[in-house]
């Protein structure tokens, strides 16, 4: 059987016009990639959405809010059955530049069994899609925190440096992805469940690859940070993580909270105060 990549992606309907803007670029690509979007809501994907010859997974939100993890599960299950080798994940509010997918396809051959991730750059607030199709090179300022190797070129991530993964934008065969066990269904809502899977890629001894040339463009939307309304699910979902791992994910956020004094050590963990301001985190 040929080789085939599939892209894989998470959406909501809040985030339906940038899935629209990665779905025009996908399908730019010679040869066209197949696509696998997972709907998260509770209502199934509207009609006139713009994914008639996209292969859509309904995945409804848990108890505690949106299945992201198992959604990718979901997703890749779905790559699966079309004949996928290589599953390429995005997140909705990403744009693949052009060499994203052949990117991720040389990575691959160069490092087979390893879990793959190119640069994401954040576009500013105004940025224009059409100005990012007539000059990428302006526009492309990968995000400091993770290493961006240069087009054609690939990092083998240090030891311990697997905390850096992130769900924007990766890529790895459909072998690895068994071997790691996909995502833990444990988590919903918001936050956790992308360390998790690659402390479990970690654990199981798969090589983090950072891909020079691999660009994705995550498209500007408001956001707010530390993010407040995801509060609860961040210490639910760390909960989880600690437990798993000995460990707490996410301390950047978790110590924007404590000095706002909405949350506390507790237990070895933490926990809501009883000072939490309730307009920031609702």
């Amino acid at each position: 059987m040929a080789a085939l990549t599939v892209a894989v992606t998470l959406c909501s309907e809040a985030r339906l016009g940038h899935l629209r803007a990665q779905r025009v670029r996908l399908g730019r690509l010679a040869p066209p990639v197949p696509h696998v979007v997972v709907w998260l809501n509770e209502s199934p994907a509207p009609k006139g959405a713009g994914l008639e010859d996209a292969v859509v997974v309904h995945v409804p939100p848990g108890p505690d809010g949106l299945r992201l993890a198992e959604g990718r599960n979901r997703g890749a299950a779905a790559a699966r059955a079309l004949g996928a080798s290589l599953l390429v994940f995005l997140d909705a509010d990403c744009v693949p530049g052009p060499d994203l997918v052949p990117g991720y396809e040389a990575a691959a051959a160069r490092h087979p069994g390893a879990l793959l991730c190119g640069p994401v750059t954040y576009l500013p607030e105004g940025a224009s899609l059409a100005e990012l199709d007539r000059d990428p090179a302006g526009l492309t300022r990968p995000h400091a925190a993770r290493p961006a190797p240069p087009a054609g070129r690939t990092v083998v991530a240090r030891d311990g440096d697997h905390r850096l993964f992130w769900s924007l934008s990766f890529a790895l065969d459909v072998d690895t992805w068994a071997r790691v066990g996909g995502f833990s269904a444990e988590y919903e809502g918001y936050g956790g469940e992308d360390t998790d899977f690659a402390f479990a890629a970690h654990a199981a001894e798969v090589p983090l690859v950072w891909v020079g040339g691999a660009h994705a463009y995550h498209q500007w939307h408001p956001t707010s940070s530390p993010p407040w309304q995801h509060l609860d699910d961040i210490l639910r979902n760390g909960r989880v993580f600690a437990e798993r791992w000995g460990s707490w994910p996410m301390e950047g956020w978790l110590a924007a909270f404590e000095e706002a004094g909405a949350i506390e050590r507790r237990g070895g963990g933490w926990a809501r105060t009883t000072r939490a301001a309730t307009g920031q985190s609702a």
